[in-house]
């Protein structure tokens, strides 16, 4: 495991992990419309299993055990702790939805035994994704499907162009490409990582949307909230965690101005830009 890859595991299960809880209803509120643009493309029937890759709070399981029904199994995999827990938590007894704190790209599940595997934003972070997919692969049937969403790239999801720009000259920044949840940005990486793993029938379809990024019960409220996202989840707060006083208050301020012209009220609307991926597992 590499040493980025070796903070990302500890970071979820920890200080991110726990700021995902607490901000729950809201990130999800966010992702909700790429995760059903992926649901439809993974296409669920009655009675299949589905892998989860990165369940995260377990709203895409939820989904996804709705379309297989009682006669199918959905199981929901994460390293994050704090969000399993959340997940089972939330979870109605008679739901076919399981939860396991585990890492997809190295968990042992039995071969051949999902029909699908599925993710909404939970496979760009694999330090080696040729060889997660790979291992992912092998417990999928023959003839078995992908579906998952993923982000295109930071200029094109102002989520995160925009506070990227507003804080660049206020603390030292990553290559905004370079960060993980942007990995499958280039969708001709994503293609050749699915080719190098083993799968064919590689359908990689862009998706946009206009999302709600914080919530209140006025439109300054809701701009704050979205700075409160912004700056406690995801990998802008990493790069303020040891700040000062003053430059998180700068940075508070920069980012703050950034959002002022989003539209919306009570919550407010920003755009976002996915790949909606689908393929194979070969039948023979």
């Amino acid at each position: 495991m590499t040493e980025q890859n070796t903070y990302q595991v500890a970071d979820w299960k920890g200080q991110s992990g726990e700021h995902w809880v607490a901000n729950q209803a809201r990130l999800d509120a966010m992702v909700a419309v790429f995760g059903q643009a992926a649901i439809k493309a993974a296409s669920p029937a009655k009675g299949e299993r589905v892998l989860d890759i990165g369940c995260g709070a377990g709203a895409s399981s939820l989904a996804l055990a709705a379309c297989v029904g009682a006669g199918g199994q959905v199981l929901g995999v994460d390293i994050s702790e704090p969000l399993i827990n959340r997940a089972r938590a939330i979870t109605p007894y008679d739901t076919p939805a399981l939860f396991q704190v585990a890492d997809a790209s190295r968990v042992e599940l039995p071969e051949g035994s999902f029909d699908i595997l599925f993710s909404r934003f939970g496979v760009m972070f694999f330090d080696d994704p040729i060889g997660a997919f790979a291992h992912m692969r092998r417990t999928l049937r023959p003839g078995g499907r992908v579906a998952f969403a993923c982000w295109r790239g930071v200029a094109e999801n102002d989520w995160m162009r925009l506070p990227i720009n507003a804080l660049k000259s206020i603390v030292p920044l990553p290559d905004p490409e370079s960060l993980s949840p942007f990995s499958f940005g280039a969708s001709g990486r994503v293609a050749h990582i699915l080719t190098a793993a083993g799968f064919t029938d590689i359908v990689i379809t862009p998706f946009d949307a206009s999302v709600p990024f914080g919530k209140g019960g006025t439109r300054d409220a809701a701009i704050v909230d979205a700075v409160k996202m912004t700056l406690e989840v995801g990998p802008l707060s990493r790069a303020l965690a040891d700040q000062p006083d003053d430059i998180r208050a700068c940075a508070w301020g920069a980012v703050r101005a950034a959002f002022t012209g989003l539209t919306g009220e009570g919550a407010m609307m920003i755009s976002g830009a996915a790949w909606i991926v689908t393929a194979r597992n070969p039948s023979n």
